[in-house]
């Protein structure tokens, strides 16, 4: 009998291990899936013009340059197109948790009059919209347009994040703390911010990455709102280098220098890349550890 117990202790022990190995190799294998197009990236930023042109970067980089990062630096309102990036983020992202906390409180609170109302009339705006045009006369109406207000007011508040947060406050924070505040004789302005705001740290964190770097990565609402191009953000500016990159290359009738420009146009592409993901890549280490503990509690229950 314990000869037979070794035995199946060692084959499920093998068992197990191939599992293990079956596991860490698809994990593995999906990482490097991921990686490679970063790290090709990357390698593109730091080459050559030639090289890049040419397709002769696979992994590393090929002809070590940065002549990229240099041409983007010194490329006209690079700065002024990342400080606009940069305060439509900020600002917005913001204004967006501001409103979408304000909102999700009152509706996590179980004496709320008429709730119910409250929630079909927010779901809705989850399955409909006016659509493009009408959004645009309404913006052009409210005098918006050429304004940072449109990079802001449009994207400042949105359904699914309010009922994440709301059911995140609805499953974290106990009824009867409220109650033993009420007892001391806080209010309802000052709970919210002196213990809602503070134990919604998580759900706050990964509402906000998500919102910044959409808001970041976002190009549609300048592209259709904007026509100032000191308040382009720097997506719309990226767009403009390459559309230009492309004109000016077609146009010429030597191949050796329209390949050359073509090169450089390629290569100004992967550092501006390189260059306007490096803010995102930063701050994303900070609240990487609110990501699973926010989303997996804001989504148990509806």
């Amino acid at each position: 009998m314990l000869v037979r117990r070794r035995k199946n202790k060692v084959r499920n022990s093998l068992d197990d291990r191939i599992y293990y190995v079956f596991c860490y190799a698809f994990c593995i294998l999906l990482t490097l899936l991921v990686l490679y197009p970063l790290i090709y990236i990357v390698s593109c930023s730091f080459s050559s013009g030639q090289a890049v042109s040419s397709g002769k970067v696979f992994l590393w980089p090929v002809g070590f340059s940065l002549e990229g990062y240099r041409r983007v630096v010194t490329y006209d309102g690079i700065w002024r197109a990342y400080g606009n990036t940069l305060l439509y983020t900020v600002g917005g992202t913001l204004l967006h948790i501001s409103l979408v906390m304000i909102c999700a409180y009152p509706l996590a609170r179980k004496g709320l009059p008429h709730k119910g109302f409250f929630m079909v009339f927010f779901t809705i705006t989850m399955m409909f919209s006016g659509g493009l045009i009408p959004s645009y006369l309404l913006i052009r109406n409210l005098g918006m347009l050429n304004t940072i207000w449109v990079m802001l007011i449009p994207g400042a508040f949105s359904a699914y994040n309010m009922v994440v947060a709301r059911t995140f406050i609805q499953n974290t924070i106990p009824d009867s703390l409220l109650e033993a505040t009420q007892v001391d004789g806080c209010s309802d302005t000052l709970y919210f911010f002196r213990f809602v705001l503070p134990l919604s740290k998580a759900v706050i964190a990964v509402l906000s990455m998500q919102v910044a770097i959409g808001i970041w990565n976002s190009y549609f609402n300048a592209f259709i709102y904007l026509s100032n191009e000191k308040l382009y953000p720097l997506q719309i500016l990226l767009r403009n280098i390459l559309i230009l990159s492309q004109i000016s290359a077609e146009d010429l009738a030597d191949p050796e220098e329209a390949q050359a420009l073509q090169g450089m146009a390629d290569l100004m592409k992967y550092a501006l890349i390189v260059f306007s993901t490096v803010p995102i890549l930063c701050v994303y280490p900070f609240v990487q550890k609110y990501f699973v503990k926010g989303i997996m509690i804001g989504s148990l229950k509806g």
